[in-house]
């Protein structure tokens, strides 16, 4: 089946080639022979019950930085009837823009595959949606009051604070069982952004490792383990963390089988979980997960084409 598929993303000048699982899911469409557009979802433009956008055609994909892309001259396309499939995968912030281009591409639903489904991206947001399985979380809490976060870590000792719709490992702060500036932190997170924050246990498993596990249509695919760099506790690959090959655990296994159901019924077709040290379920990434490049390369896999797969099975479905 050949696809004609729409990426809503960031520019392509600024982007890793080398780890990016965009880039890398349309290398993959490309060597398909898949139809490929770009567009930025400030280009969305509903009226009279169509919703299009300026997009351009996009050639030659190629891990040459500097060379890695050709756009051709932009078109104006109507994105419920000119392609098969909108992949949402520009990064958050999770701000009302975005939240207006999941408003709008609901819109086609009908007639258009969006993945991840727009709805469920809306109501699933990484660090609210993993509230849905607090069984499997480190101890939690989603607060703006600092009296609440106080007496939290006074029973928890050292704390994770963070943003709640960051991405990437942004403004992840650990405060020690001293509680040392954890005022002036809740003050500064109070100031910066509107939503409550969230306030985790800090996991000293950590230091093993914060694996990216990947599921497509509920399945796993793959995973990687994500190590701490030097003077770090954060292991993102964004912040300076390294990769490593991995296999799961038998709670990892569990927390997949827990979650898989959940994920298909929503449409969330390719998502990524965070699991600290082998038990800890921290996040469910649903809005532009990462991470296949390097599950990839570690194990030999081909975990782009089984995201496509999954997309055309969708499609051919509809």
């Amino acid at each position: 089946m050949t696809l004609r598929a729409a990426v809503q993303m960031d520019p392509m000048d600024g982007i890793n080639i080398g780890g990016d699982s965009s880039f890398h899911l349309m290398l993959k469409a490309q060597e398909r022979g898949y139809v490929l557009y770009h567009y930025d979802v400030r280009g969305l433009t509903w009226e009279g019950g169509r919703l299009t956008t300026r997009a351009h055609p996009v050639y030659d994909v190629k891990r040459e930085m500097g060379d890695h892309y050709r756009f051709g001259d932009p078109v104006t396309i109507d994105l419920g009837r000119d392609v098969d499939v909108v992949l949402m995968r520009q990064d958050p912030p999770f701000d009302l823009g975005y939240l207006t281009g999941t408003w709008l591409l609901e819109r086609i639903a009908d007639e258009t595959l969006v993945v991840n489904d727009p709805v469920s991206v809306r109501n699933a947001p990484e660090k609210v949606f993993v509230l849905d399985f607090p069984e499997f979380m480190p101890p939690t809490m989603v607060t703006r009051d600092l009296d609440a976060v106080k007496d939290f870590q006074a029973r928890y000792g050292a704390i994770v604070v963070k943003p709640l719709h960051g991405n990437g490992g942004k403004a992840v702060f650990r405060i020690d069982a001293d509680g040392a500036n954890l005022g002036a932190l809740v003050e500064l997170f109070g100031q910066v952004w509107p939503e409550p924050f969230m306030v985790q246990q800090f996991l000293p498993s950590v230091s093993k490792g914060d694996k990216r596990i990947v599921l497509i249509d509920g399945e796993v695919a793959g995973a990687i383990n994500r190590k701490p760099g030097e003077g770090e506790f954060r292991s993102n690959l964004a912040v300076g963390g390294y990769a490593e090959a991995a296999d799961l655990t038998p709670r990892e296994q569990e927390i997949c089988a827990a979650l898989g159901p959940a994920l298909k019924a929503r449409g969330l077709i390719f998502v990524g979980i965070d699991v600290i040290g082998g038990e800890w379920l921290t996040e469910i990434n649903v809005t532009s997960p990462t991470g296949i490049v390097a599950i990839d390369r570690f194990n030999n896999s081909d975990t782009a084409g089984m995201i496509w797969d999954a997309i055309a099975g969708r499609v051919a479905q509809a």
